[in-house]
């Protein structure tokens, strides 16, 4: 009995390599596709914790999946086919060294930034006077550089983009187009269930000279949401918005003493805990999507994954 997946080492058929981020682990088939396992891995304050979270892998993977097909009819994108509940499979495109941050809110890094007294976020002029969670006239794009593992991130302008070479000029505009739309339907599809797409990031790539959006789009993981019928209320009362993502978590590893500092222990993760989270996660795919969850078969993961991928495999190879 596997309830989780947490780490995995499949030999696949025409597999080149493998690359292990913190949550998913990608699979190069043929140097033409991929394979992307999402874990139930689960990390906080850059630390991986040490147990799984039951179909926290699935939420994702699904979350993902639902929002690349709602947005194709926008720009292509990586995704071919969900061979199991927690897989993607797609093109292997040449990605784009910059993520593409998209704020329709002062908020998180962007509201640090400015209350220290910036106001001027990637060569974007931010006027004086806003609020923590205000809006912004426009949603805003504040691309960052896609650093090294262990490296933060760090913040870049359009010009600077262009004037280095990062991104041609011709692709970059075209990709800040995308950007925007996605990030606008995403937002259409989130107000009808009730929510606030704050921010998110994508990530875009290249293949045979055509522009496709890969990677996990408009997760919790990847975005912020707020509810939207307390927001405004929340804003004109100056009082924290309530938010739909992993925010519990880090609450409850620093109620125990953890932010990941050197010296500190991670707390213990008891099954209740373990259960309670894999419940968030559900009840996250539930608001962002507007659908019931549908539990898969969790008896044994690694093995249903395995047998899933390779039955997709050898398919998809015969075709």
């Amino acid at each position: 009995m596997t309830k989780t997946i947490l780490d995995s080492n499949y030999l696949f058929p025409g597999q080149k390599s493998i690359y292990k981020g913190k949550v998913r682990d990608v699979y190069n088939i043929d140097n033409k596709y991929l394979l992307m396992i999402v874990s139930d891995r689960i990390s906080a304050f850059d630390v991986v914790l040490p147990k799984g979270i039951p179909y926290k892998g699935q939420v994702l993977n699904q979350i993902a999946a639902k929002f690349l097909d709602a947005t194709n009819d926008i720009v292509p994108n990586w995704k071919i086919a969900t061979p199991d509940p927690t897989v993607t499979f797609g093109h292997k495109c040449e990605p784009y060294p910059v993520e593409m941050i998209v704020r329709a809110f002062l908020t998180g890094s962007s509201w640090r930034t400015y209350k220290n007294g910036a106001r001027e976020i990637c060569g974007i002029k931010i006027p004086d006077g806003m609020r923590e969670h205000q809006r912004f006239e426009k949603p805003i794009i504040t691309p960052t550089t896609k650093a090294e593992q262990g490296r933060h991130d760090e913040d870049i302008s359009r010009s600077e983009i262009i004037k280095n070479g990062l991104i041609s000029e011709e692709d970059y505009l075209q990709i800040e187009k995308y950007t925007m739309e996605v990030f606008m339907r995403g937002s259409e599809i989130a107000l009808q269930h009730g929510l606030i797409l704050v921010d998110t990031k994508y990530e875009f790539g290249k293949k045979d000279g055509k522009i496709y959006l890969i990677d996990e789009i408009n997760t919790p993981d990847s975005s912020r949401y707020f509810y939207a019928d307390n927001y405004q209320e929340n804003f004109e009362k100056s009082l924290p918005q309530k938010q739909l993502s992993k925010e519990f978590v880090r609450e409850w590893l620093m109620d125990n003493g953890f932010q990941g500092q050197a010296g500190q222990q991670i707390p213990e993760m008891t099954d209740m805990f373990v259960n309670k989270v894999s419940e968030r996660y559900i009840e996250l795919y539930e608001n962002i999507t507007g659908e019931k969850f549908v539990k898969s078969d969790i008896s044994n993961v690694p093995e249903r994954i395995e047998g899933n991928c390779r039955q997709f495999l050898n398919n998809f190879k015969s075709e």
